[in-house]
């Protein structure tokens, strides 16, 4: 032995070990879960790469996980023949957590042990779990393809440190010793190690060994059995029959596949065979991950050739705005040589993504119609998700648009419960369009003057307050027929929403306000493109609009925030004449006061749809300036 030297634990290990021990404690057994999950990830990424390197199996090319307790020294001992770690792999996946996502992580922890466990389980560090039942973890290991005598064992408590050594180990793959605390003695009983095993890892498809079970001879005597038998079924899952795999197997394979201790909301399990033959098992999960907005994330569906595990970072298997899906797809006629590069570009693969993209939205589906209360739970986690399919998926985009759910004026609660199909069947006789109105928050919308006219007349309007929201309403111009409105673009047409006496008296106002509306227009200058007088407002004196065809004030803010430089359109600003303001306007002959009144419409405007003025002191002193005057 050689090199041996005590290390640290990084920060972020620290805190982990100590969530990990107290979050999961009332769930102990997990701990065995997690170690041959990430005994099983080992197995297939050696699978993987001895198909490129065959000698990395060594003499050794039968791969499998072996349980083996030890009552008198109280230890238990899991052990694999995967692709084992090098120093510096122990290192990096043991001693430090250097991965993305990890300050989201810690920012997400409430304290609440239920909910921490879900992230825990999410954040893929299910080693650590072992610290639950023992007090000594001691790790030996060797990488596949290095020499015996660069095995490492790893050795901690659990506290702030650990120790690492070089070794001579003559087998590939790793070993690890659990030397149990007081009280967890159960964890040393064959039957109850077995119960795990079957409850928790019957679907992993490698054998899980364990020493066969005593028997008795003919004087009632225990005899202790010889050999190692398989204790699970050691068949992919996935590979099986429906009608043979129970919802407690598909539910303990996700928590397996998603690195998750929350059961999924749903499934879909289907082998399809034609011009491509292939099996998907893939899943929805119940909670977001913390992660769900990193683009460099790697999680996701797991690719398997022939059951061979190929690769997980395979976003050619599923779009983007369906990043939150995990499962397994097993082709029959992908080579096993596959790569990135060939997923890239091929046909085989992209009709397997089309046709698992039809199943989850299939899902879906069957969601939306049949369990509303399942349904509500999938949008408040992956809503704003799924809308970026709208705009990604082109092939798919009415489809999407049928699963979409908003909130709205008709609704009193916050939460979008809302579809589209929902809105067309409420629109009032007359009624050709479906209007909404973008904001960042459901109070601004509800506030903006945009809506006073719709809410007179009883006309539901859409609340459009995510940032992906701008974007799904520049794809989705139109559903069942009916075009998607702003009611802050353009000049107000409610069609035959108006009657004819309606449309005559206001175009009567509009030209008597014409005047008005001209000489603001002088005194506002470069700040608007026009102002008119509208029939859209009833309580405010003013709202400030675009055009039809523009970018909305709500997306060049949105865009301005992001870094990106964006050109600025000049608004338009629209008049209520019969406002107690724009009369006292339109009666005010003192031209700097005029002034004064004009641009308090402007900057209210700007400021009730959200935006920012450019000089908030100016602003301040003209309604000052302005009280004083209508005081005195």
């Amino acid at each position: 032995m050689s090199n041996k030297e005590t290390l640290g634990f990084q920060t972020e290990v620290k805190q982990l070990l100590q969530l990990m021990i107290h979050s999961l404690y009332s769930n102990k057994e997990i701990f065995l879960r997690e170690l041959v999950s990430n005994a099983s990830d080992a197995a297939d990424k050696l699978r993987f790469e001895a198909l490129e390197q065959p000698a990395l199996l060594e003499s050794d090319p039968e791969l499998s996980i072996r349980i083996e307790a030890d009552k008198a020294a109280r230890t238990l001992t899991i052990t694999d023949n995967g692709i084992g770690m090098s120093r510096a792999e122990v290192i990096e996946h043991i001693g430090t957590i250097a991965k993305s996502g990890t300050k989201a992580f810690f920012e997400r922890l409430t304290g609440d042990a239920q909910k921490d466990a879900n992230l825990i389980g999410q954040f893929g560090v299910g080693f650590y779990s072992a610290f639950i039942v023992a007090d000594r973890v001691t790790l030996s290991t060797r990488r596949a393809g290095l020499p015996e005598s660069e095995g490492v064992r790893w050795e901690s408590e659990g506290h702030g440190e650990y120790t690492l050594e070089t070794i001579d180990r003559a087998a590939r793959g790793t070993e690890i010793v659990l030397h149990l605390k007081e009280g967890m003695d159960e964890f040393l009983d064959d039957w109850t190690l077995r119960r795990i095993v079957r409850t928790y890892s019957d679907h992993i498809s490698l054998p899980i060994e364990m020493k066969k079970a005593a028997s008795f001879d003919e004087d009632g005597k225990e005899v202790a059995g010889e050999g190692y038998e398989a204790v699970n079924q050691a068949s992919a899952l996935w590979a099986r029959s429906k009608n043979e795999i129970s919802d407690e197997q598909y539910r303990e394979f996700y928590k397996h596949v998603a690195h998750d201790f929350s059961d999924p909301l749903a499934w879909t399990h289907a082998r399809v065979e034609g011009s491509q033959e292939y099996t998907e098992l893939l899943y929805i999960p119940s909670h977001a991950p913390f992660d769900l907005y990193d683009r460099e994330r790697k999680q996701g569906v797991k690719l398997y050739v022939r059951r061979v595990f190929i690769m997980e970072d395979a976003n050619k298997l599923m779009p983007m705005y369906l990043r939150f899906v995990r499962g397994v797809i097993d082709s029959a006629d992908l080579p096993l040589n596959v790569s990135r590069e060939i997923l890239q570009q091929s046909r085989d693969i992209d009709a397997i993504r089309a046709g698992c993209v039809k199943k989850v939205l299939g899902l879906l589906d069957d969601l939306a119609a049949n369990d509303a209360e399942k349904y509500a739970t999938f949008w408040q986690a992956f809503g704003q998700v799924l809308k970026e399919g709208v705009g990604e998926d082109f092939a798919n985009k009415a489809r999407i648009a049928k699963l979409l759910r908003f909130a709205s004026t008709h609704e009193d609660g916050a939460e979008p419960k809302v579809s589209l199909a929902d809105y067309v069947s409420r629109m009032q006789a007359g009624q050709d369009k479906i209007y909404y109105i973008t904001a960042d928050s459901r109070a601004a919308a509800l506030g903006s003057p945009h809506l006073e006219v719709f809410r007179k007349k009883g006309v539901e309007v859409l609340l459009l307050t995510d940032r992906v929201d701008e974007w799904v309403t520049a794809s989705l111009t139109e559903f069942d027929g009916k075009a998607l409105v702003s009611v802050a673009k353009g000049a107000l047409d409610l069609g035959e929403l108006e009657n004819e006496a309606d449309k005559a008296a206001q175009k009567e106002a509009e030209e008597a306000a014409r005047p008005l509306a001209e000489r603001i227009t002088a005194l506002l200058g470069d700040a608007v493109k026009e102002v008119r007088p509208t029939a859209r407002l009833t309580d405010s004196p003013a709202c400030l609009v675009v055009g039809e065809h523009e970018m909305s004030a709500h997306l060049e803010r949105l865009l301005k925030q992001a870094g990106q430089d964006v050109p600025h359109a000049k608004p338009v600003l629209e008049i209520n004449p019969s406002h107690m303001l724009v009369k006292r306007l339109a009666a005010e002959a003192d031209d700097a006061r005029a002034a004064d009144l004009a641009q308090v419409l402007f900057d209210q405007a700007l400021l009730a749809e959200g935006g920012k003025l450019e000089d908030p002191a100016a602003f301040v002193h003209r309604i000052n300036r302005l009280m004083l005057e209508l005081s005195a």
